[in-house]
């Protein structure tokens, strides 16, 4: 669902060669064709006659159905699914979820597939950002708002600064589930389960809260479904229009830099506006009036997403309709498993984490298989590396991509490669560690005459204290006051519009190097 109904057009520039912006003297990758140009407004299955469609091969999105369905993955092995005890249990709460509405649909999907599309031509930048984990305790009206507005001015810091429209994915609506290293968790010789998300089980360290329980399935629906509608009121019910720019500070950033200089930029932002009123310029138009707002999370409980998944009318394709974007992480890309079979078949953009322990050869032969015919905007590839280690390896995985001519995406989660474990006991995360990669990213990026198309973050919008620096000044004595994540640590509201600030800096400075001028909304 995208979260407003304004049209979305897809530049021109992205076909049929995704790199035409390119640095001067930047290495150009090889002449490449692709299907088509997605864009909302057109009809994304108009390659396809009507009595061609029952045997097509390729979906107009990219995704490959020969020989899939929905249920198909379970030919193969499905790893990190949790191990339920009563399967009729299980399958009692899978078919109530077959039953309930989509939660998001499938023009919705295509209208960001296109947004996708012109980050990789480097005309956008992409934000994703929200919690590690959703969880069940923390759901309320507030802590949804307060994370929603956070991403909002970010993402009015980097259009502002860095002179690029801004897609907005929430980690929002769907990312319970999490990938464990081990199946037990053993404390004090007791072993249980280990803790999978709250749509699984519960953290508690006891065997019934530890026990996978499936109508934590409906639950964890229920809850995305009410923050679905949420959003979608935010996004197109005025709470996000232009004007109120100067209002979406947070309380508890008044005292502080980020506060200070995003209320300087606001009133910079309501001069520009006041001066387009003045021109006669409608400042009822929906495009101040409303934003797009996407949803994303890794598609990990494959019997959840099957029962979500569903056939769209318009084009007779598949969607998972769990969530606008769908990702998986390096413990489920193996090319045969059962998580590649779901993901080739989906109409949706899809996501790949990558690491310094990507092969070149398999990073291109996995988006191959999930993109047989390179359309742009289907694949996303995310890099989590750790800055030392992406300066060594991410050069030599774009220059693996851009000899074999692949349109992708690429963002940078500088979260996951940048965990560490204090004395006292906290994970956490430095932010200036954090930041380096992001900044690394870039830099090896602009090298490489390709282009950064975003961030991938786990944060909040609530005040934590889970990651220590900033001009915050979070210690690891402050950890404990306010340490409240269930999962991995978080950047708090502070944090995160610190780092649009710097990301915004080095955007403009990198598109102003290269001579490209600021692109329209």
């Amino acid at each position: 669902m995208a979260l407003s109904t304004r049209a979305v057009t897809l530049k021109a520039s992205c076909a049929p060669n995704l790199r035409a912006v390119r640095r001067a003297g930047a290495r150009r990758a090889a002449a490449i064709t692709t299907r088509a140009v997605i864009t909302p407004s057109a009809q994304p299955d108009a390659l396809y006659d009507a009595p061609d469609r029952a045997n097509k091969q390729i979906s107009a999105t990219g995704a490959s159905l020969a020989n899939w369905s929905p249920s198909s993955w379970k030919d193969r092995e499905a790893l990190q699914q949790p191990n339920y005890v009563d399967q009729a249990e299980l399958e009692v709460a899978l078919s109530e979820i077959a039953n309930r509405p989509p939660l998001v649909f499938a023009g919705e999907v295509r209208g960001l597939q296109a947004q996708l599309a012109n980050a990789a031509a480097g005309n956008a930048f992409v934000l994703f950002g929200g919690d590690c984990a959703e969880s069940f305790k923390e759901f309320n009206t507030n802590h949804i708002r307060d994370t929603y507005r956070v991403l909002l001015q970010m993402s009015v810091v980097l259009m502002y600064g860095a002179g690029v429209p801004v897609v907005k994915l929430g980690r929002m609506a769907g990312q319970f589930a999490k990938p464990r290293s081990e199946d037990l968790e053993t404390i004090d010789g007791v072993s249980l389960p280990s803790y999978r998300g709250d749509n699984i089980n519960s953290s508690e360290f006891t065997e019934e809260a530890r026990r996978p329980d499936p109508s934590r399935l409906i639950r964890a629906y229920d809850q995305s479904c009410s923050t679905l509608n949420l959003l979608r009121a935010f996004s197109s019910g005025g709470y996000a229009s232009m004007q109120r720019v100067t209002k979406w500070n947070l309380d508890f950033m008044e005292g502080e830099k980020e506060g200070a200089e995003y209320r300087e930029l606001a009133d910079r932002v309501d001069a520009a506006l006041n001066f387009m009123a003045a021109c006669g310029i409608d400042e009822d138009h929906p495009t101040m009036k409303s934003t797009d707002f996407y949803t994303a999370h890794e598609a990990l409980h494959l019997g959840y997403e099957e029962q979500l998944t569903r056939l769209d009318s318009t084009t007779e394709e598949f969607y998972g309709c769990s969530a606008h974007f769908l990702w998986c992480g390096e413990r489920t890309r193996q090319p045969d498993g059962a998580h590649m079979e779901y993901f080739r078949g989906v109409s949706n953009p899809i996501g790949i984490k990558i690491s310094d322990k990507s092969d070149g050869d398999s990073v291109v032969s996995l988006v191959k298989s999930l993109n047989p015919e390179n359309v742009p905007g289907r694949i996303t590839l995310i890099s989590r590396m750790g800055a030392a280690k992406l300066r060594e390896h991410l050069p030599r995985l774009i220059t693996a991509v851009e000899d074999a001519g692949l349109n992708v995406l690429w963002v940078s989660d500088p979260m996951h490669g940048n965990t560490i474990k204090t004395e006292n006991g906290f994970k956490t995360r430095p932010f200036e560690r954090v930041r380096d990669e992001i900044m690394a990213f870039f830099e090896v990026h602009e090298q490489m005459g390709t282009h950064p198309g975003g961030v991938h973050l786990e944060m909040t919008g609530k005040n934590v204290t889970e990651c220590t620096g900033g001009t915050a000044t979070v210690t690891e004595g402050d950890l404990e006051l306010r340490y409240e994540t269930e999962c991995d640590p978080r950047l708090n509201a502070s944090q995160a519009l610190e780092l649009a600030f710097l990301m915004a800096k080095e955007l403009g400075e990198m598109r102003a190097r290269r001579g490209v001028p600021p692109s329209p909304p």
